[in-house]
């Protein structure tokens, strides 16, 4: 394999080619790699680059000695892929990078990346100061790579993270190829914990079962340490790939277990006092329905009221019943995780006498407060860190009174689009924020 890297300074990367695995790599004929400055596609005491055109300061790249640099590296070795590297590109992710890998390993994906010999040639684009010519990278892009949301001062060391993690899977750049398959982000699950000598270190010890011998005992401890990384670092990860059913069912016995409940007392109304509001059979069928899917072990209606509790044992009464599990067996299952309660403290003691513990309590609101506790729907490991149950409270009428959010454990950031119409029903914002904390996203890409 090919690699032209295009640079301002070729000399940023020589120490670079020559070390570890990648040296190694060069060494033994698997790629060879050529660096190419900028500059010897300039007449002498020409500038490489140019102030940009417009208002404000900063300098870009030249469009002519950018594409002398890229037709010299084609003829030189051969039609390439070329990549660029900027902030607004697309995000370097493990999938990206087994994708290139692929396309390259079987040469008939991606024609672009195979030259008449059906050598794959890669042309690394690094750009400096303000970047690039926005027409060089629409003519000759094949693809624009940018690892992570942050400014660096060029494209030069992108270029070396993509390629650390580039050619690692390529074959014969490893020497073990199961360290390359099982590592974190190759599946749904982070990398388990390793260890090496001393047994013991600043009083810490080397878990036992890694020390057992037990090679079945062991790798069932590294999966389920790896699970348990994963759901408490990036589940965000997990839930973008496509995990199998078996990782899901693993993965559930890590999560801590999730309960709902809909406050229809310590509300506001709009008449601006603190009071109760009515209940509604939708809220309760469609709430109901996402909380069995979403794997909420129950879902509680809280209403002190007793002609409310009223109807709402007569709506449960019929459906988890016999009749009513014959009738919409589905709805039967959604509804029978349906509790009625008198308030927060009847929730409260009910989960943790089914827990052994008291919740974590995460409020909900459609504006934003002062909070200690703010969280996003990223923040998964500082709420799941302490194993306790989380229960989350939504609001009825214009939400939950303000001194259920302040004695609140968390308060999570508030469901918005890009209008300023904010009047979600509490069953779509329940629905919403489930998903994005518990539901599964694939990435496709």
């Amino acid at each position: 394999m090919k690699i032209s890297i295009i640079t301002v300074f070729p000399e940023v990367h020589d120490s670079f080619l020559r070390l570890s695995l990648i040296g190694r790599a060069i060494e033994k004929g698997l790629i060879s790699i050529h660096t190419i400055r900028f500059s010897d596609f300039c007449q002498p005491k020409e500038r490489i680059d140019e102030p940009t055109a417009g208002p404000g300061a900063g300098m870009i790249l030249k469009p002519e000695v950018v594409e002398k640099a890229i037709l010299h590296c084609e003829e030189q070795w051969g039609t390439g892929f070329k990549i660029f590297f900027s902030p607004q590109g697309t995000k370097l992710t493990q999938r990206v990078l087994k994708r290139l890998a692929e396309s390259v390993n079987q040469a008939t994906e991606r024609p672009a990346l195979v030259t008449p010999s059906t050598t794959p040639h890669l042309i690394l684009v690094c750009s400096r100061y303000e970047g690039i010519d926005a027409r060089v990278e629409q003519k000759y892009a094949d693809l624009v790579l940018s690892i992570g949301d942050y400014v660096l001062m060029g494209g030069d060391v992108p270029a070396q993270v993509f390629l650390e993690g580039f050619l690692r899977l390529l074959p014969g750049i490893v020497g073990t190829w199961s360290s390359v398959e099982k590592e974190s982000f190759s599946g749904p699950f982070l990398d388990h914990p390793e260890y090496g000598l001393p047994v013991e270190w600043h009083g810490m010890r080397i878990p036992d079962i890694v020390q057992s011998g037990n090679h079945a005992a062991i790798e069932a401890w590294r999966t389920e340490e790896a699970c348990k990384k994963t759901m408490l670092r990036r589940f965000d990860w997990f839930a973008s790939s496509q995990p199998s059913k078996e990782d899901c069912t693993r993965a559930q016995r890590i999560i801590p277990p999730h309960y709902v409940a809909l406050m229809h007392t310590q509300v506001k109304l709009k008449e601006g006092i603190i009071g109760t509001t009515s209940i509604t059979s939708i809220d309760l069928h469609d709430t109901a329905r996402s909380c069995a899917t979403y794997g909420i072990k129950n879902f509680f209606m809280v209403s002190p009221l007793v002609d409310q509790q009223a109807i709402m044992a007569t709506l449960l009464n019929f459906w988890i019943s016999e009749e009513g599990r014959q009738y919409n067996y589905s709805r039967h299952h959604a509804v029978s995780r349906v509790r009625t309660v008198h308030g927060l403290q009847d929730v409260i003691a009910a989960i943790t006498a089914q827990e052994g513990t008291a919740p974590i309590i995460i409020t909900t609101s459609a504006k934003y407060h002062d909070h200690p506790g703010k969280i996003d729907f990223t923040s998964h490991g500082r709420v799941w860190e302490s194993g306790r149950p989380v229960l989350f409270l939504f609001g009825t009428g214009q939400g939950l009174a303000d001194e259920l959010i302040t004695s609140s454990d968390f308060l999570l950031a508030p469901v918005q689009g890009m209008t300023d119409y904010n009047h979600l029903s509490v069953r779509s914002a329940i629905a919403i924020i489930l998903d994005r904390w518990l539901g599964l996203h694939p990435d496709l890409s």
